[in-house]
């Protein structure tokens, strides 16, 4: 009896502490590219805001873009119920863009809510079109603060390292390699939005769980094995004992 209860300590123990280290990450702001995100190119890309709390709604989001990195066109597409500010600051060492001398770059994008901003149980997507993208870098890392109608803010502001899990991560834009039709042209103020972005917009967080469903099946593989291991255990403990 002692040891069963002792397998069955060991067991909740294990499962609280699995699920303890992976919530973190079950929803956080993220940037995803409509497509790829070529070196040296232009994309669009869609700055998801999931609600992580209960009792408040999600009322202003802050992206700054990174100054070692400047980009040289940075056009948010409107957003039903939001008031997009963009801030420009001057660059240390000018870019040239399509024989054009840039001597300023975005850096940071603000949305805040007019109306009831991100409600419990829902996320956001904000597209961008962004570029020209560094050809010296792999990735973006898109530091962002998230504040809630209770004043709460959340700095998701932590750089990722490789093999360990940020409580707050940072966005991070991944490159993809250059290829030849990268390019070229800045895309016109005039463009029509795309059909992707035209029907982004405010949707249910569970509906667009991937990750989050990744992680849970991960957790349940883990909390399996950690049961069969104690069921060994308390057989072979049955067999001695007889």
């Amino acid at each position: 009896m002692r040891t069963s209860a002792r397998l069955c300590t060991l067991v909740a123990t294990t499962a609280i502490g699995l699920m303890t280290v992976t919530a973190p990450a079950f929803a956080h702001v993220s940037v995803q590219p409509e497509g790829t995100a070529a070196k040296g190119g232009y994309a669009t890309v869609n700055v998801k805001v999931p609600n992580e709390r209960d009792d408040a709604s999600t009322v202003k989001v802050e992206m700054s873009l990174p100054t070692e990195h400047p980009l040289s066109s940075v056009m948010p597409q409107p957003v039903p119920g939001w008031e997009i500010e963009v801030t420009k600051s001057p660059l240390d060492k000018p870019l040239a863009v399509h024989g054009r001398k840039i001597t300023e770059a975005v850096s940071k994008v603000s949305w805040t809510a007019t109306g009831k901003g991100i409600e419990p149980g829902y996320f956001q997507k904000f597209p961008l079109s962004v570029g020209r993208l560094p050809e010296d870098a792999d990735q973006l890392v898109l530091k962002s603060v998230q504040t809630y109608s209770n004043k709460e803010v959340v700095r998701w502001i932590d750089v990722p390292e490789e093999g360990q899990e940020a409580e707050h991560p940072a966005p991070v834009l991944a490159l993809s390699a250059a290829d030849d039709d990268h390019g070229a042209a800045e895309p016109s103020r005039e463009a029509a939005p795309t059909a992707a972005a035209q029907n982004s917009g405010t949707k249910k967080a569970d509906a667009a769980g991937t990750d989050t469903t990744a992680r849970w099946l991960g957790i349940t593989g883990l909390l399996l094995g950690a049961l069969g291991i104690a069921a060994a255990l308390f057989t072979s403990r049955r067999r001695t004992g007889a």
